[in-house]
């Protein structure tokens, strides 16, 4: 007969907690010997099955209440401080965070299990309780160091000695006239109304609803920065919507809808502003002999469907004596455009004087898609001007009745950049399509994909050709308007150079007179082995080392994350079963890790410049992708995607070439959906354009409105996160960003990347911001379009304007 008579006593609070944690033990020590023979047979880490063994046999100690627990919980944690900071590439806090957390927590349980052990001594059992405590407190340490930022370079001896150049000695116009704000592209801002002393004062000063579309399908994404000229601001919604605002209240004047609408990438970051009057390249006499009544300051809108609209910049009535109506057809010559789901404009016309240049955004499926030629119209009558055709003997064609030009060509869908004293018109191009496989490219492909091209702004002809991706197979479109500064080379010269950001994280200056590097690059040997069948890859890529790389790191297994040990497992083993051969991973019908992804590095938000101190500052994101080509016989075991980015994520993108007939795209993630990369995800970087030397990056966002599984943690956890959009810099030493995935407007001090200010959003703001001061009132304004990030929860149809009070105006 059984006797039970002592099982309360067995069963009491310390026998529970030991059983409980012997069984959690268990667990832990099962998953991690599961996944780490799983690495090992891949060539990984042998720590995870070691630890997974341990903590299986010290969970059956603990059940036996034996004393050499307590030993092997010491020693578990022990080897695991010394595997982990051998382990860890570089030392910091979010490195060693996974390696460490939950070892150290089960070593903080495994010391308050062992206090409940008689077998261990007295002494050892009071150590082992207060040891536990210790523990404890220590991990709370560490949430509470979870949110202050980690991560951040500050190198002040890269700063040249700063002696700000006055404003007076800049050549800045008083409108926010063009997408960058002047010709040049450097978003600077040449006021010093707010400063670091008062900008802390800021406070929204009006708030405007465009009545933009935030439900449904194909809303798109809210990149727009407003124009501002004189007391008028010009916005444009993803569907085209333009609104002029006046510049002190945020009331609406007029509103115009083109009804434009499209099924992929919708979006408008802005539109094109002329003004005949002030065009120094019309003579007085040409000026004299236009018609009366025609529209002398006009908006060029280009929309979702493929049209170009010339409206009055000042009731926002079409333009009768442009094109047809007020209105141009882009379609015509272009091929199956579908209107506007396989071809349209994306970004903003740039005016040359009186002619307009419009560039576009092509689908990158299949082959016979749209022409990626770039077009120049008059701006006052929508007639054609001149076409840049790659397929052409000599890459322009004149204005012709019925033009036909060559399909699937390297398009331009970022912004270009006109120089009026060369005369010439910068392209960033991307691709012909399709985008992954290029067995069958011709030689317009090969030469002017992924380049910068400069262009005769008179003829469209070719002057000059760059090119930054041999044989792009990666989707690494010149992706950002190309910035015209002049920068010292190697010999202390002023040279009128070009800056271009890309994807790949370089940074290439040019000459912009004839296309030679003012810094210095060269051509690295990369893996071109094992192409995917029937594609052959450059040998060679070139790498602008003479300026910072960012985020360009080489991935390894210990630079894999996680949030905790498992999925920092979980991620190891899905490099190890991931071809990665460094930078130019070749595509393949393995998955392959593309870094930095086709998501960037640095993306279409481009840079600013402070013109008064020679800083540049540039944002980027750093998001490994895990890629796979499929081939025809494979491809109907998945879902198939036409959705943009990130949409088509997980599914498989349409991609017919050679013998594929898709792409696999994923994040390199966990199950939690956290990117495998060690954080910082994304950061804002500036860079001394005299030493060519990175001052100072810091991490750039917080999880407060995402999180593992997407889920909004609603933590300031400073991680660091991807960003979208541009930053626009200030003659009084500020930087203004909104581009993260958190819902916040910053200010960060441009010598030292300190966040001095910021405002809580509606919804998240991929777009730069716009600042200008009011003619009419003398007061600064800060404006960020919010129409949140894509496809995020919140989305919203915000202007919004922040302003210092108006008794800080007064003291000024």
């Amino acid at each position: 007969m059984n006797d039970y008579s002592s099982l309360p006593h067995r069963l009491n609070g310390r026998s529970i907690f030991r059983v409980l944690f012997s069984a959690l033990t268990l667990a832990v020590g099962l998953v991690l010997a599961a996944g780490g023979l799983r690495l090992i047979t891949l060539g990984g880490s042998s720590y995870y099955a070691l630890a997974g063994v341990a903590y299986v046999i010290l969970a059956f100690l603990y059940l036996k209440r034996h004393h050499a627990a307590l030993h092997l919980t010491i020693a578990i944690f022990g080897a695991t401080v010394i595997w982990a900071l051998f382990d860890t590439p570089e030392f910091g806090f979010w490195a060693l965070l996974p390696r460490l957390v939950v070892p150290a927590l089960m070593f903080g349980l495994g010391l308050w299990a062992s206090a409940t052990l008689e077998a261990v001594p007295a002494k050892l059992r009071s150590a082992s309780f207060w040891g536990g405590a210790a523990t404890a407190g220590a991990l709370i340490l560490t949430l509470i160091s979870a949110f202050f930022p980690h991560g951040a370079i500050y190198e002040p001896g890269n700063l040249s000695a700063q002696t700000p150049l006055a404003l007076d000695k800049i050549d800045a116009p008083g409108n926010w006239a063009m997408f960058g704000r002047n010709a040049n592209g450097t978003r600077f801002a040449p006021f010093n109304d707010i400063n670091l002393e008062n900008v802390s004062d800021l406070q929204v000063a009006w708030t405007y609803r465009t009545g933009r579309r935030t439900t449904g399908a194909g809303i798109g994404v809210d990149e727009n920065t407003p124009l501002q000229i004189g007391n008028i601001l010009y916005s444009c919604t993803p569907e085209n919507m333009v609104t002029a605002l006046d510049a002190d209240t945020g009331k609406a004047l007029w509103k115009f809808d083109p009804h434009a609408h499209s099924a992929e990438h919708v979006t408008c970051r802005g539109v094109g502003y002329y003004d005949v009057d002030a065009d120094t390249r019309l003579t007085p006499s040409q000026k004299a002999a236009l018609p009366d009544g025609i529209c002398r300051q006009r908006l060029l809108i280009s929309t979702v469907d493929a049209r170009l609209i010339a409206i009055d910049a000042a009731t926002g009535k079409p333009c009768a004596d442009f094109g047809k109506g007020g209105t141009v057809d882009l379609a015509p010559g272009m091929g199956p455009v579908e209107q506007g789901k396989r071809y349209h404009p994306t970004s903003v016309p740039v005016l040359m004087g009186h002619v307009a240049v419009v560039g576009g955004w092509v689908r990158d499926i299949v082959h016979g898609e749209p022409s990626g030629a770039v077009r120049a119209y008059d701006a006052l009558t929508g007639k054609l001007a001149w076409v840049w055709d790659v397929g052409s003997p000599d890459n322009a064609v004149a204005a012709q009745q019925n033009p036909q030009f060559s399909l699937e060509t390297p398009n331009v869908w970022t912004v270009p950049t006109y120089d009026r004293e060369l005369n010439l018109v910068y392209l960033p191009t991307g691709a012909g399509p399709p985008d992954y496989w290029g067995g069958d490219r011709n030689q317009a492909k090969e030469k002017f994909g992924a380049a910068i091209v400069a262009v005769d702004a008179s003829t469209g002809r070719t002057r000059w050709v760059y090119q930054t991706v041999h044989h792009d197979v990666w989707d690494y479109d010149v992706p950002s308007q190309p910035v015209l500064y002049d920068v010292t080379n190697d010999k202390g010269l002023k040279v009128p150079a070009l800056i271009q950001t890309t994807k790949t994280g370089n940074i290439f200056v040019l000459d912009r007179r004839t296309g030679k590097p003012v810094t210095r690059v060269v051509e690295r040997a990369v893996t071109n082995n094992p192409a995917a069948e029937g594609d052959r890859l450059s040998p060679t890529q070139p790498f602008s080392v003479g300026m910072p790389i960012i985020g360009n790191d080489r991935l390894s297994e210990r630079k894999m994350w996680g949030v905790s040990t498992f999925d920092q497992l979980y991620c190891r083993i899905m490099f190890k079963d991931s071809v990665y051969t460094g930078a130019f991973t070749p595509p393949g019908e393995k998955p392959y890790i593309e870094y930095p992804s086709l998501l960037g590095g640095m993306n279409w938000g481009g840079v600013s410049i402070d013109e008064t101190r020679d800083l540049m500052f540039v944002n980027d994101m750093r998001v490994p992708l895990r890629m796979m080509l499929v081939n025809e016989k494979n491809a109907g075991k998945y879902k198939i995607s036409m959705d943009e980015v990130p949409g088509f994520m997980g599914t498989l993108r349409p991609q017919v070439a050679g013998p594929y007939r898709g792409v696999r795209i994923d994040v390199l993630q966990s199950p939690l959906a956290v990117p495998c990369n060690t954080p910082p995800f994304g950061t804002m970087t500036a860079i001394d354009l005299k030493t060519k030397k990175i001052v100072w990056q810091v991490p750039l966002g917080t999880v407060r409105d995402t999180g593992p599984m997407g889920i909004k943690t609603h933590l300031p956890i400073p991680l660091g996160m991807p960003t979208l959009g541009g930053p626009t810099s200030t003659a009084s030493g500020l930087v203004f960003f909104a581009g993260t995935q958190d819902n916040y407007l910053r200010a960060l001090d441009s010598l030292t990347g300190k966040e001095v200010w910021k405002a809580r959003l509606p919804a998240g703001a991929p777009a730069a911001p716009l600042i200008y001061r009011s003619p009419r009132t003398g007061r600064q304004y800060v404006v960020i379009s919010v129409g949140g990030m894509s496809h995020a929860a919140d989305v919203g149809d915000y202007i919004i304007a922040y302003a210092l009070p108006q008794k800080g105006l007064a003291a000024r």
